[in-house]
């Protein structure tokens, strides 16, 4: 059963319309003024027929406040007048009536008008429920997909931390051989962020080195004891021996899909070789060098240099930065060793802080 507010000062014309409208299977409600029907009105109304000439408020009035509400926006009005005035109807339209109903109201008019205004009321209903229950569907899908790639990035998170945790255990392995503690790993992957950064790299290419560069001696893990614990100098056999930990160590990382692998794999292949040529394993020369084993070789070399093994004592700091300007342009990459020496602050701060 639809519902139909009906607004009208004159008692006859509410009863007339009212006893028409039942007949019809309409439920009724009567306003005998503007302010009765706006306090009357709610949204289970279909359907408003409302007179234009009203003392206090005439229709144009109730009209326009209906529609003032952005809940009526849709209801169906049907202004009842006698309007021969085209400038009328054209205000009519202005405030937001649908249609008219002239007087003396003919019932087949009224009943085709009225039947037309609620077919299109109950259209948009139709719509407005389908929008609704789209919006619904809309926002349930929204919720469970945003829940999933929360999970998906968790499951992400969880799967990189374990790949960190994993490759800091490895390193911590290879560093145990030769080393009761893993700091030189820390210092190594510090070193080399702050060379990174000093060279401008992208901060997702700073992330990387950082976390790859202390993977740089796993293969240590390769190198018998006998030679890596030597406490005396290596002879040519041994060098040779314990040069293999880079090819080791790219043997070991060799063939991952991940990219902190496959960085690791190229700095424990390249982090030995020189600029001039004379390193190994490769004996690779200036730019033909990796970025990321130019910049390792510093760092290496330096806490190399900075801290004892089994077969030499450390060195001071100023002996260490020596030995590293006699190396510029023939063991480094002179622009890398620049960089080094004008962080030497931050490098100093690290090197005390993981000692």
């Amino acid at each position: 059963m639809r519902k139909i507010l009906v607004v009208d000062d004159d008692a006859d014309n509410r009863n007339l319309l009212q006893e028409v409208l039942q007949r019809w299977n309409c439920e009724v409600v009567l306003a005998e003024d503007g302010l009765d029907a706006l306090s009357s009105l709610d949204l289970t109304f279909d359907l408003v027929l409302l007179d234009v000439n009203m003392p206090l408020m005439d229709g144009f009035e109730v009209a326009l406040r209906i529609r003032q509400e952005p809940l009526f926006s849709d209801l169906p009005i049907i202004m009842v007048t006698a309007m021969a005035d085209r400038r009328e109807r054209l205000r009519a339209v202005e405030v937001g009536a649908n249609d008219f109903v002239g007087k003396p109201i003919d019932l087949n008019e009224l009943k085709l008008r009225t039947e037309s205004q609620l077919r299109l009321k109950t259209t948009q209903d139709e719509i407005k429920r389908h929008r609704e229950q789209l919006q619904k569907a809309i926002d349930q899908k929204t919720h469970a997909l945003r829940q999933a790639l929360t999970e998906m990035t968790d499951a992400n998170r969880r799967a990189e931390q374990a790949t960190l945790d994993t490759i800091y255990r490895l390193s911590l392995a290879a560093e145990f051989r030769d080393s009761i503690t893993g700091t030189h790993i820390q210092r190594i992957s510090r070193y080399c962020k702050v060379l990174a950064e000093g060279l401008s790299l992208p901060s997702d290419e700073v992330n990387l080195i950082f976390h790859s560069s202390p993977m740089h001696d796993v293969g240590k893990l390769g190198i018998p004891d006998s030679i890596l614990l030597k406490p005396s100098s290596l002879d040519e056999d041994e060098i040779s021996i314990m040069r293999q930990h880079t090819t080791i160590g790219m043997r070991i990382l060799s063939q991952s899909s991940s990219e902190l692998l496959q960085a690791g794999e190229v700095i424990a292949h390249s982090h030995h070789e020189k600029w001039d040529g004379s390193g190994y394993p490769r004996g690779l020369s200036d730019e033909g060098i990796p970025l990321w084993g130019r910049i390792c070789a510093v760092a290496d070399v330096f806490d190399a240099l900075t801290n004892s093994r089994p077969y030499k004592k450390a060195c001071s700091n100023e002996e260490a930065l020596i030995i590293l300007k006699e190396g510029q342009g023939s063991h480094f990459d002179p622009s890398i060793l620049e960089i080094f020496f004008d962080r030497l602050p931050d490098i100093s701060v690290i090197q005390q802080s993981y000692q």
